[in-house]
């Protein structure tokens, strides 16, 4: 066969059903292997978006996601999604085309360093000059993609390598790598801080999401009582009605989460990585006790230096804390910090209140089921989102913490809306929304169905609000933006324009749960 209908092969026995990317003369061989297989190839309106789609897919289902792109070009617009990808752990593979091999070693029309381009934004890569090592190169792509800590690799493919024979079959996936049951050691250390501490907390990670971790923290709360504070990216590991949790690390109005952390004498991260929040916030003053829980050791930091590592899979560390540690926890210290909170992020607005994206939240989290999908693109309105939407289950509020990068949002829903039954509703500011707006045509193409609401604020509004914070006054950020509902409308898809509560509200009950597209435009009045 052909290389590229091995490395088509390759990708149908790792379970593939899609691959993201956009077409170039480079890729010729792949596309039309691609075109005789199950695996089903989307083409998007910009590589950035086929990247995008594949990190959501990775983070929502736990398989790496695929996306394609050709040389030069295609390659760099394409690195801005993996790195996204990598430094939010989300397990991808990237495939790039690349100019025949005769002509690398000299300059040559769009050709780039690409392998060494991608180095410091993958686990793994690798250029395959032998179509004989195609199966061994996409195995080893897809291990450590999805291994834990999951993240980014890349594969590059020559064309002239892509148009060679080969006789070699693809290798059959195993079953993945698990981490060892933790040491009985570390495990009676780390009981031994939780039961001598007045005030435990956990911070819950992306990893107690991403790991499938959510319902072994859950029976570990429910059994001692220990309150729970969860990262952007950890948010749904314990429910927010639940009266453990304290939302995230920055919630509540008056900072009322910083003030109980503040307050926390021993801190159990679990799945925490210091990418997601900086644990000097936490811990400026070095006086809190740290149990690390983790699939791989603690990052050295003076702000994180765990007294106990418990490197292992997460559920059974959580198993084995559970059973060992005699706590019981007060709900007492904390509960006023809890109610607090609560009441914060569950008010609907009052009919005077500004049009703010804090107070629609309610009326957003009412609209949605507790299984519903929301996707926050990067901007002011994803802080508001972090600290104020509750969370109900894992994996429900998928927001862009370690690159994060603008324009994530419209590609990610194409992706949400392919891997779950489930409603899906991506929050987007006017900056980023533009970004990646024409994948609303990838949307539509595939008979997408989700709901976009869209913050308008004629402004980069987050970096406006840092510039006044430092100097009263901002500069560089504003703009002016098209009519969206006409916009939105070009595409064939329903569109409101919401400028009261009331108008909020009807539109998004319309929408959410709809058949098709749509867009809701919310134009701000303040913060």
């Amino acid at each position: 066969m052909l290389a590229s209908d091995l490395l088509v092969e390759c990708l149908e026995a790792e379970g593939v059903e899609y691959v993201f990317g956009l077409p170039g003369e480079e890729l010729e061989d792949v596309l039309f292997s691609i075109a005789d297989s199950d695996v089903e190839f989307i083409p998007v309106r910009h590589e950035q978006g086929a990247a995008f789609m594949a990190d959501v897919h990775g983070r929502l289902t736990g398989d790496a996601g695929v996306c394609l792109s050709t040389l030069g070009p295609g390659a760099t617009n394409l690195l801005t999604g993996v790195a996204d990808a990598h430094l939010d752990k989300s397990p991808l593979v990237a495939i790039t085309g690349q100019s025949g091999l005769e002509s690398l070693h000299k300059e040559s029309h769009q050709t780039l360093d690409v392998l060494h381009t991608y180095k410091s934004v993958t686990k793994w890569n690798t250029q395959v000059t032998d179509p004989g090592v195609i199966n061994e190169s996409v195995r080893k792509a897809f291990k450590l993609a999805e291994y834990e800590k999951p993240g980014a690799t890349h594969l590059e493919l020559p064309e002239d390598v892509a148009a060679e024979e080969t006789d070699a079959e693809p290798l059959e996936p195993r079953g993945r790598v698990r981490r060892p049951d933790p040491d009985g050691e570390s495990v009676e250390r780390a009981a031994e801080l939780l039961e001598s501490a007045e005030r435990p907390l956990v911070i819950a990670g992306n990893g107690a999401v991403r790991t499938r971790a959510a319902e072994a923290l859950r029976e570990f709360v429910d059994d001692r009582g220990v309150p729970v504070t969860a990262t952007y990216m950890g948010k749904g590991a314990l429910s927010d009605r639940d009266d453990h949790s304290l939302f995230t690390l920055d919630s509540g109005e008056n900072g009322e989460a910083e003030d109980a952390i503040a307050r926390a004498d021993c801190v159990l991260a679990v799945g925490y990585d210091i990418a997601e929040h900086d644990p000097e916030n936490w811990n400026p003053d070095l006086d809190k006790d740290i149990v690390h829980l983790d699939h791989e050791p603690a990052e050295v930091y003076e702000h994180y230096n765990p007294s106990v590592e418990l490197v292992c899979d997460l559920s059974a560390g959580l198993e084995r804390l559970d059973e060992a540690a005699d706590v019981t926890c007060d709900d007492a210290w904390y509960r006023e910090e809890r109610e607090a909170i609560a009441r914060q992020v569950v008010d609907r607005p009052d009919e005077d209140d500004p049009v703010t994206v804090r107070n629609a939240l309610p009326l957003l989290r009412e609209a949605m089921d507790d299984e519903d999908v929301l996707i926050s693109d990067v901007g002011s309105h994803k802080m508001a989102i972090a600290t104020a939407f509750p969370a109900y289950e894992p994996n429900t509020v998928l927001i862009s913490n370690g690159l994060a990068s603008m324009g994530i949002a419209v590609p990610g829903g194409v992706a949400a809306d392919l891997a779950t039954d489930e409603n899906v509703v991506v929050a987007t500011g006017d900056g980023g929304f533009l970004m990646n707006a024409a994948e609303i045509e990838t949307a539509t193409r595939l008979g997408c169905e989700y709901t976009i609401l869209l913050f308008n604020d004629d402004d980069y509004g987050l970096i406006s609000k840092q510039q006044e914070a430092h100097r009263d006054a901002h500069t560089g950020t504003e703009l002016s933006n098209p009519d969206f509902v006409s916009f939105a409308e070009s595409f064939g898809i329903d569109a409101y324009r919401a400028e009261s509560w009331d108008e909020i509200a009807a539109a998004l009950d319309e929408t959410v749960d709809a058949d098709g597209m749509s867009l809701v435009e919310v134009p701000l009045e303040g913060d």
